[in-house]
């Protein structure tokens, strides 16, 4: 999965949002470190959307213009669990490897 997609279904995974807290919200996430421009964000909301990840949970107006709130579907949840164990997985082995010591060089 990629980074983009992972984030936004953290962000989605204990609040609906709409686009511009989602962004906000990935910026919590990484600490700044992911700040997803507005056409990046909406494409992969479109792909999460289209793959049965995110739903939308309702739709609004504000100040004159159509806001989409999004929503983590059933779906998402299970992919964000099983991503979120082979990323613990993938770490797990990672310490071991480095409690091992420093390779040597080949």
């Amino acid at each position: 999965m990629q980074e983009l997609a992972l984030l936004l279904l953290t962000a989605l995974a204990n609040a609906p949002r709409h686009g511009y807290a989602i962004a906000q919200e990935v910026k919590t996430i990484t600490d700044g470190r992911v700040a997803p421009r507005t056409g990046a964000l909406y494409g992969a909301l479109d792909r999460l959307l289209a793959e049965g990840l995110i739903q939308v949970a309702r739709e609004e107006v504000v100040g004159g213009r159509a806001r989409r709130v999004f929503a983590l579907a059933p779906a998402g949840r299970q992919r964000l669990e099983a991503e979120a164990e082979r990323l613990a997985a993938t770490a797990r082995e990672v310490r071991r490897r480095l409690a091992d010591g420093p390779a040597a060089p080949a």
